[in-house]
């Protein structure tokens, strides 16, 4: 028998759910409001901020053979008792309805077997490749994925600040960014490194944090952060491990 989702949140992932489910010939009711429509759905997905997950599934009325999942990354499935519940959290960044999740993973959970399994279908559905991530450990998932997701734009938003002052656009800087990232993927961090911290240039690391200390000042506490966490790296050694009282600096 086919299953009805009803996706309630008209958000950011809410319409793309709901669009990517449509296409993949799902049934799907919304997205909807909080409170409406849900009622003939046999799974209600929630697709809202996570501090009003709880209060969103307490909304729901229970029924036999309903299950409520939600779509945080960081929150864990005790938020939605009294319901069966399960969770889908696309690892991809949703900047807008029609973004591509085909081709990304998937976070899922679910409290018993049947919820796991359906929370793995519809992974599987919308062409993403589905991977268990229990309560526990769902904090430390989440923060893996801002700090490779948001974080990033972060970074490359001092970037972007700083070849300001010389007159280059963001533009310039794009082919840097995606080559670097595909070095990653494909190299792993440590080959991946370029730059003059990977050829111990010290005097260019020196000179360029003179120029971020006379434009950007702002980012220089940055800056020094993460020369020394790729100093660390370039060394073979963890990057997030303490400095042992080393003094940052070039």
């Amino acid at each position: 028998m086919q299953t009805t989702i009803a996706i309630v949140g008209r958000g950011r992932v809410g319409p793309a759910l709901a669009a990517a489910l449509s296409a993949a010939g799902r049934s799907v009711l919304g997205p909807l409001g909080r409170g409406m429509g849900t009622e003939d759905a046999d799974v209600v997905l929630l697709c809202v901020p996570d501090a009003q997950i709880a209060a969103a599934a307490r909304a729901i009325e229970p029924r036999k053979g309903l299950v409520v999942g939600h779509c945080s990354g960081a929150t864990g499935m005790d938020v939605l008792r009294p319901h069966e519940g399960l969770g889908l959290h696309p690892l991809m960044t949703v900047a807008h309805p029609d973004a591509t999740l085909a081709g990304a993973g998937c976070a899922v959970a679910g409290t018993t077997l049947r919820a796991l399994k359906l929370a793995e279908e519809m992974a599987t559905d919308l062409g993403m490749t589905p991977f268990p991530v229990v309560d526990d450990d769902r904090a430390a998932y989440h923060a893996a994925a801002s700090i490779a997701s948001n974080y990033l734009v972060t970074l490359e938003a001092a970037a972007e600040r700083v070849a300001a002052t010389a007159g280059v656009p963001r533009e310039a800087l794009v082919p840097l960014v995606r080559a670097a990232v595909e070095n990653w993927a494909a190299l792993g961090p440590r080959e991946a490194l370029t730059g003059p911290i990977a050829r111990g240039d010290d005097a260019v690391v020196a000179r360029q944090r003179m120029a971020v200390a006379a434009r950007a000042p702002e980012l220089l506490g940055l800056f020094d952060a993460l020369t020394e966490a790729t100093r660390a790296l370039a060394r073979g050694e963890d990057p997030s491990a303490p400095a042992n009282g080393t003094e940052v600096g070039p």
